[in-house]
């Protein structure tokens, strides 16, 4: 069945917000989590890679492979984050990566930025400074402890965004979406047996449910979708995840934001989004 990919990038990123809701409700540790939510598409796509005698390892293997153990060590981050903090900090927290994003284009592949993006930019960290203004600077505040987490995953993903990016060129979207849960199954997997073991109901939500959602479903309709519209586009209707996001954890978990919280949230997502629309119509011009 075919749908609209605007629809298909809309959906990926509603499924995306549905993401704090399960590890909020799974409640394993970040290790356990990771592992499991890898080990998944991993294991998916590298039976169908076989089946289709697809070669995998071509092009800058070691590009993508360092691309994929920072990947794995955002992802426990990622998780840390929604362990400690609420759904709601978490999301908005997370969609800082493209701030610095921009910043490492510039400073790692030479990207040009105009006066005006740098000043969305300050407006964006502006609304991270407003984020943290009510939470004591130390490691035993939870809050402050999940949204410092967020805040590195955020990072780490934006470095390990710029390395997929250049690897693209030689991969599909398939062989990425494998290359970025390739290296943590095998880092995590001790940790398994350093944790309290899983309980069936546990294993079986996440590797039936959420890690295929997530991990396939998400990413895959995310990717079919920008196959055919603008990757700009794309990644504008992809801030439906913050929204959902929200909304999820109004419903389930009754959390509300903080005065400062949303207002940070505004200059983060705002500016982020002017920024993404200078940029893209800069690429347009060269």
């Amino acid at each position: 069945m075919r749908f609209n990919p605007y629809i298909e990038v809309a959906l990926a990123a509603i499924i995306w917000g549905s993401a704090g809701v399960f590890i909020k409700y799974l409640s394993l540790a970040p290790t356990t989590m990771t592992f499991f939510r890898t080990v998944v598409p991993f294991l998916i796509l590298l039976i169908y890679f076989l089946i289709k005698k697809i070669k995998i390892f071509k092009g800058n293997t070691k590009l993508m492979l360092g691309a994929s153990a920072l990947n794995a060590i955002r992802m426990f981050f990622y998780f840390v984050a929604f362990t400690y903090t609420s759904i709601g900090n978490a999301v908005i927290m997370d969609y800082t990566w493209p701030i610095f994003a921009a910043v490492f284009g510039w400073l790692i592949i030479g990207e040009k930025i105009s006066k005006r993006n740098v000043l969305l930019l300050l407006i964006a960290f502006s609304g991270i400074i407003l984020i943290y203004i009510n939470q004591e600077f130390n490691f035993s505040n939870m809050d402050f402890l999940g949204m410092s987490s967020m805040l590195l995953s955020a990072i780490l993903f934006a470095l390990s965004l710029i390395m997929f990016k250049k690897g693209l060129k030689t991969h599909s979207w398939q062989e990425t979406v494998f290359y970025q849960n390739l290296v943590a199954p095998f880092i995590f997997l001790p940790f398994l047996f350093w944790n309290p073991l899983p309980s069936i109901t546990q294993v079986g939500v996440t590797v039936a449910i959420y890690a295929p959602l997530i991990g396939l479903a998400g990413f895959g309709l995310f990717f079919k979708g920008m196959q055919q519209i603008k990757a700009s586009t794309a990644s504008l209707l992809a801030y439906l995840e913050v929204v959902s996001a929200l909304i999820f954890a109004l419903i389930f978990f009754r959390e509300l934001l903080t005065w400062n919280m949303a207002l940070g949230g505004v200059l983060i997502i705002g500016s982020t989004i002017l920024l993404k629309k200078e940029t893209h119509k800069s690429r347009i011009q060269t």
